[in-house]
């Protein structure tokens, strides 16, 4: 058995989250830009004008934005500690912070234990992504690990 070395950094994002986000936002855009040509000429007897075409394509941006936010998780780590970049904000930790990386049976995403029992979720590193997951986690693990024997 080889000994494994610490990558000298690392950065990671969610791979297939990132397809489907694409997708959904195209999706969105599509059928209310469709709605929007289509609202002109409705037999109800409503007469809608350009504004609210406009409006309906905006409604579409909108909620493609949405479905992109959901690309917005990152990982990054190198020998000093680690950035975890979630759906609302971005924290960077020191190594000598956190007290190990896990990944819990059922769970959605990794997590940062610190100490006190606390933790912080990383949505960069996915069940979903399967090995992409795996290896994001033993180079975390690692570069954990170098930092943490080393001081």
């Amino acid at each position: 058995m080889t000994a494994r070395t610490a990558p000298a950094s690392l950065t990671s994002r969610p791979r297939k989250i990132r397809w489907v986000s694409g997708v959904f936002a195209v999706v969105f855009i599509a059928v209310f830009t469709v709605v929007a040509v289509l609202l002109r000429d409705t037999p109800t007897g409503v007469y809608f004008q350009i504004s609210d075409q406009i409006a309906m394509v905006g409604i579409g941006v909108l909620m493609a934005c949405g479905a992109l936010w959901f690309t917005r998780p990152k990982v990054t780590a190198d020998a000093e500690g680690v950035s975890v970049r979630n759906m609302l904000g971005s924290t960077r930790f020191a190594w000598a912070e956190v007290v190990s990386i896990s990944f819990p049976d059922g769970a959605s995403w990794a997590r940062l234990e610190l100490p006190d029992d606390e933790y912080v979720p990383v949505m960069a590193v996915q069940a979903i992504d399967g090995d992409r997951s795996v290896a994001a986690i033993r180079e975390l693990r690692a570069l954990h690990k170098a930092a943490v024997t080393t001081s």
